[in-house]
């Protein structure tokens, strides 16, 4: 989970003695830019990280749209009017030149991202102005035409870890994109780090006030953490509303998208927070047919009425396929009774892998970014081996990558590899069980 839910969980400790979460992390480097403000000649040089190529046969496109949700206040502050979001999406695209290529993140929200008390430095050890952020670009070119020939594409959202904007596993998402599927990311307004929308605002997540307030007790953590599972998962269903019936969105994206879009084949993917919307999203949506949750504790600090802390997902199950990918993280053991009640409740397929050596980061473009970072002394390799483990990172991309895509291929796609089936020489890191 992302730095802002580990902290809130903590402090549920340390005031009420239940247990805490895991982890989170961060970023990479590449050309030196110089500092803003500075001579050029003389300025500190910055660096940036690289993220790794999508690998399948498409070539990726890009577009970023603003959603409001006419029938919702805002969760976090219904003062502020109705519900916003931004969202990403990323989709198989015509090859060639055309089209500019994304930033990995806008200029506003990188210099916020990186800034003292960023998501950077908070959940990712990364020093405050000591790495570029806005310099990182995709490989995705912007709101270029679709695919020729494109049909019938599956669509997978993502949801980020508590406290992370939506673009924190863009590598994943263009990996998805370049092997025939539409990706939707979503920003989760009060939630994510910070969400830029139209006309230069930037909106600044709630959470790190929250967490270091002295008057939060473990009721108000309890407290928050649900209010964001319930704000994600109305984010979530909404958005599912829009790709399906928002004629005005729909006219308003790239070139053939909105028709090659296959809305009978709908998947979830999430990190920390963001598996556990997954799971949640599909207990109250039958829309989202399979669903993965990387590394997310499926439980509150303090049980509800009920005398449970479980959420509704780990007590129910689900009856649809669903993976969950874990690691060896310290927190990685207050998974386990919530991923043991969520399976053995769920009655579709599901299985559990551990990636041997990772930590929560693992699992996000953390892995692509961070190492190269460290190496330019952005954070240090204490700092490193702390938010990542000792996997080796472009192996724990690879891992990432093949496993969720296999995942997808087999559950949208009606196409198996077999690497689903247990134990691989291919990536003799993972151990895996159930799936059968």
């Amino acid at each position: 989970m992302a730095a802002h839910e580990r902290r809130l969980r903590r402090r549920a400790v340390l005031a009420a003695g239940v247990l805490a979460g895991t982890a989170l992390l961060g970023t990479t480097a590449g050309r030196a830019e110089a500092l803003p403000g500075t001579d050029g000649a003389a300025a500190t040089a910055r660096p940036h990280a690289a993220l790794p190529a999508p690998t399948g046969p498409y070539a990726v496109g890009t577009a970023t749209r603003h959603l409001v949700d006419a029938a919702r206040r805002d969760p976090w502050k219904p003062e502020s009017g109705d519900r916003e979001v931004m969202v990403g999406l990323f989709y198989p695209a015509d090859g060639g030149g055309r089209g500019r290529t994304a930033p990995h993140m806008d200029a506003a929200s990188a210099g916020h991202f990186g800034a003292a008390g960023g998501a950077a430095e908070a959940n990712y050890r990364v020093r405050a102005g000591a790495a570029d952020w806005a310099a990182t670009r995709t490989h995705a070119r912007v709101d270029v035409p679709v695919a020729r020939g494109a049909r019938s594409l599956p669509v997978v959202l993502y949801s980020a870890g508590l406290g992370d904007p939506r673009t924190w596993n863009t590598g994943l998402a263009e990996e998805l994109a370049s092997r025939g599927y539409v990706v939707v990311t979503v920003d989760h307004t009060y939630d994510s780090s910070e969400v830029s929308f139209p006309g230069g605002r930037l909106v600044e997540s709630v959470l790190p006030a929250l967490a270091e307030d002295p008057r939060t007790g473990p009721s108000e953590i309890d407290a928050a953490l649900r209010r964001s599972l319930a704000a994600r998962v109305g984010d979530t269903r909404f958005v599912l509303d829009a790709l399906g019936g928002d004629a005005g969105w729909r006219r308003a994206m790239p070139r053939g998208l909105a028709d090659a879009m296959d809305l009978r084949r709908v998947g979830m993917a999430g990190h920390s927070m963001g598996g556990l919307t997954a799971a949640q999203t599909m207990l109250e949506d039958r829309r989202v047919r399979a669903g993965v949750n990387m590394d997310g504790q499926m439980a509150f600090p303090l049980p509800d009425a009920s005398g449970s802390a479980l959420s509704g997902a780990a007590r129910e199950g689900v009856d649809r396929p669903f993976l969950l990918m874990g690691s060896e993280g310290p927190g990685a053991a207050e998974n386990r009774a919530s991923w043991t009640s969520f399976r053995r409740h769920s009655r579709g397929w599901n299985a559990e892998l551990t990636m041997a050596g990772s930590r929560h980061a693992a699992y996000t473009d953390a892995a692509s970014l961070l190492p190269a970072l460290s190496r330019r002394g952005a954070l240090s390799g204490d700092d490193l081996r702390e938010t990542l483990g000792t996997v080796r990172p472009e192996r724990a991309v690879a891992t990432t990558r093949a496993y969720v895509v296999a995942f997808f291929d087999r559950f949208l796609k009606g196409r198996d590899g077999g690497l689903l089936d247990g134990r691989s020489a291919r990536f003799p890191e993972v151990r895996m069980s159930g799936g059968a």
